[in-house]
């Protein structure tokens, strides 16, 4: 009799309710997802102002440039998230490797990325960085994590290397007259190097907070030991900031806009989709740095840099094609 009245009471509960929640917490991850997406994409948008930027100061150098955006900004984000991080202090610690790996990825990620801008030019600098990150990215994710590689990733990325090769190729028999022949391979490898850190301090930080750690606070941690790494960096060679208002407003603007708004939104995103597809996102930052730099530095690109471009928006295209549920 008490089985009975069990099975009446969990048929009257379970059809009307259990098929109700689970509905509701669907809407609720897809919408989670859909606003991530938002997130990076706005990310995307203002790092793809920084190259052109950095032009505005150029007598700063791309160490000082990346030491300011990245340092400051840095030790903005640690310290607007820093009654989280005090709160989650145990929680960091337990993660405190993942945490400083992240922290170094930072450090370093600036210094080649603009690097890279500098010696190769915007456009060349920021696609080959933000290009290769989201390949890199789920390298990392296939090694560390088991994540498989399907074939259409493989043929994205095939297709995004391609496209990365042919704007390197397209750099060198430019006449831009703006940068050196000689100068261009180094700055492509700086842009891998930049790549890799990026998509490095993503993956950190993700596992972060799928250990339970809120998204400001991880990014506040990781971004502010990062600062502060930079900071000597900044003392070395910021000097030229001090020199004009437009020095100064430029490494302001890099290190409030960019840097501490576009990395809140970045990480905001990144709690909720998997680090390969942000970095894949992100590839929108090329696409602005590239027109921006067409309509406001003058840079030409040939055409054979055209089609790369075209290859490396193919490459997003493809590896960001909506599966059936989002991850």
């Amino acid at each position: 009799m008490a089985r009975a009245l069990r099975l009446v009471a969990r048929n009257r509960a379970g059809p009307s309710q259990v098929p109700w929640q689970r509905r509701v917490k669907g809407h609720v991850r897809v919408h989670d997802y859909t606003k991530g997406i938002f997130a990076i994409l706005f990310a995307g948008v203002v790092w793809g102002t920084t190259g052109t930027a950095a032009t505005f100061a150029p007598d700063v150098s791309a160490a000082a440039i990346g030491a300011a955006a990245m340092g400051i900004g840095g030790l903005a984000q640690a310290l607007f998230a820093l009654r989280g991080i005090t709160r989650a202090r145990a929680e960091l610690w337990h993660h405190r490797r993942l945490v400083l790996v992240g922290a170094l990825a930072v450090a370093v990620y600036p210094l080649a990325f603009y690097g890279s801008m500098r010696l190769a030019g915007v456009t060349v600098g920021t696609v080959i960085t933000i290009g290769s990150a989201p390949l890199l990215s789920a390298v990392i994710e296939y090694l560390l994590d088991h994540t498989r590689l399907t074939a259409r990733w493989i043929a994205g990325a095939s297709i995004g290397l391609v496209g990365m090769v042919l704007i390197s190729l397209a750099e060198r028999v430019s006449d831009l007259g703006i940068i050196g022949a000689d100068e261009v391979p180094l700055g492509i490898a700086l842009g891998l190097l930049g790549g890799l850190t990026y998509a490095l301090y993503s993956w950190t930080a993700r596992k972060v907070m799928l250990g339970g750690v809120p998204s400001s606070v991880a990014m506040g941690a990781t971004f502010g030991i990062g600062g502060v790494m930079l900071l000597p960096v900044l003392l070395g060679t910021g000097g030229p900031f001090l020199a004009s208002w437009g020095n100064a407003a430029v490494g302001i603007y890099m290190a409030l806009v960019p840097m501490f708004l576009g990395y809140l939104a970045y990480g905001y995103g990144l709690a909720r989709v998997q680090a390969s597809t942000a970095t894949t996102i992100t590839l929108l930052e090329p696409v602005v740095a590239a027109m921006l730099a067409i309509v406001v530095v003058g840079e030409r690109l040939p055409f054979m840099g055209w089609l790369g471009v075209g290859l490396i928006i193919g490459c997003l295209a493809i590896i960001t094609a909506p599966s059936r549920r989002p991850k």
